[in-house]
């Protein structure tokens, strides 16, 4: 669980929560995906409609692990009535995204700032 807790930064502003993953967040194996995604989505599970930003200014590559954790925390959001936005991501981690259509799931705006003005409007 240490690693899972290792990988994470989440932060409330308001009623929107930033997650930021580490920069080895690809490395999380796939049996700690659910406890990884219980860790992200636990402070919204009270949230009515809740807000998330993924700022990935520290992910310099990711996988289909990280991407089922994605995937795994939008389906939570979206099901309880909220939006999950990307920010900050390199042009590997962009390119990836356009590749396997992600892209169009996701809004993703290039700062933080811009990410969570989104969300507020």
């Amino acid at each position: 669980m240490s690693e899972v807790l290792d990988s994470f930064q989440i932060e409330w502003h308001g009623n929107t929560v930033v997650v930021t993953p580490s920069a080895n967040v690809d490395a999380l194996d796939w049996d700690l995906v659910e406890q990884a995604a219980d860790l992200v989505m636990e402070p919204l599970a009270s949230q009515e409609s809740p807000m998330v930003v993924v700022d990935l200014s520290r992910v310099g590559y990711f996988g289909s692990v990280f991407l089922a954790l994605l995937l795994r925390c939008h389906k939570f959001v979206k099901k309880n009535g909220g939006e999950l936005v990307l920010c900050c991501a390199n042009d590997t981690a962009l390119e990836l995204l356009r590749i396997t259509a992600l892209d169009t799931i996701w809004a993703i705006y290039p700062t933080r700032e811009e990410a969570m003005q989104a969300l507020l409007s």
